[in-house]
């Protein structure tokens, strides 16, 4: 197997007692080993902080990091990606899980390809892990097409730092994983996906994400934000591109999976 450098996997962490330690194995069961795993808690209340550290006793490629105020997903991550050591950077969130040759698959593609930006397909199931459909990612994606919609999930992503250095994420509630996507691609232009799903995400009723009304405004904050746009820009943006491109990815997974 080839060894293409450290990979550091990003994970926040909060309330998640019920499934990080589904999390955490499916990262120990990578086939890649080559790998650190660090987790950024964000004040959990439930117990996740003592389940994760059982696991860092067991394994000294995991390291517990932790916030001193509730943050929210993209500090935790920024927190995770400041003591990340390698020259790959992969997000899992502490629901999420992989499948074993994510990374060894993953890396040999982005070796291939020579890109520095690269994602898969992902299996999603309901917040009792059971598997209930596929989003199948297109072979390619642009900063316009990411623009338009963001069809690429966090828990697939891996950019390569020696060609675009550490990228942040920045500081919003909700959409900073896009917002962190977008600045990548100003660098690079372009990513490359594979069609394998290699992840699964787990979907869960209080999920931030679920809220759709609520990321209009998130939406509008990362258009101004990161791309310097005004307000009428963005509103005709989001307005004319982002909705119906969003409802027609809507339909094609719904189509799929029917």
């Amino acid at each position: 197997m080839n060894d293409f450098g450290l990979v550091s996997i990003i994970t926040p962490s909060y309330n998640c007692a019920g499934f990080i330690g589904e999390t955490i194995e499916s990262v120990l069961a990578q086939s890649y080993r080559n790998w650190e795993l660090l987790i950024t808690d964000d004040c959990s209340t439930d117990g996740s902080r003592e389940i994760i550290s059982e696991y860092v006793r067991k394994d000294s490629r995991i390291r517990l990091l932790c916030l001193d105020k509730n943050s929210g997903a993209g500090v935790a991550r920024n927190n995770s990606i400041r003591e990340a050591k390698g020259r790959f950077i992969a997000f899992c969130d502490s629901d999420d899980r992989w499948y074993p040759e994510k990374l060894e698959k993953q890396l040999s593609f982005m070796a291939e390809k020579d890109c520095a930006l690269s994602y898969t397909s992902y299996i999603t199931c309901d917040e009792a892990g059971r598997t209930d459909g596929i989003v199948v990612c297109r072979q390619t994606e642009t900063l316009r097409s990411l623009t338009r919609d963001d069809k690429i999930g966090c828990l697939t992503v891996v950019y390569d730092t020696e060609k675009v250095g550490k990228v942040y994420m920045p500081a919003l509630r909700k959409r900073q994983d896009w917002a962190m996507k977008l600045k990548i691609m100003k660098l690079c232009r372009r990513a490359y996906g594979m069609k394998e799903p290699l992840a699964i995400y787990r979907h869960r009723d209080s999920s931030l994400s679920r809220n759709k009304t609520a990321l209009i405004r998130y939406n509008i904050a990362v258009y101004r934000e990161v791309l310097g746009w005004n307000v009428f820009r963005a509103y005709s943006y989001f307005l004319f591109a982002f909705l119906p491109s969003y409802f027609m990815k809507r339909i094609s997974i719904m189509y799929i999976n029917r």
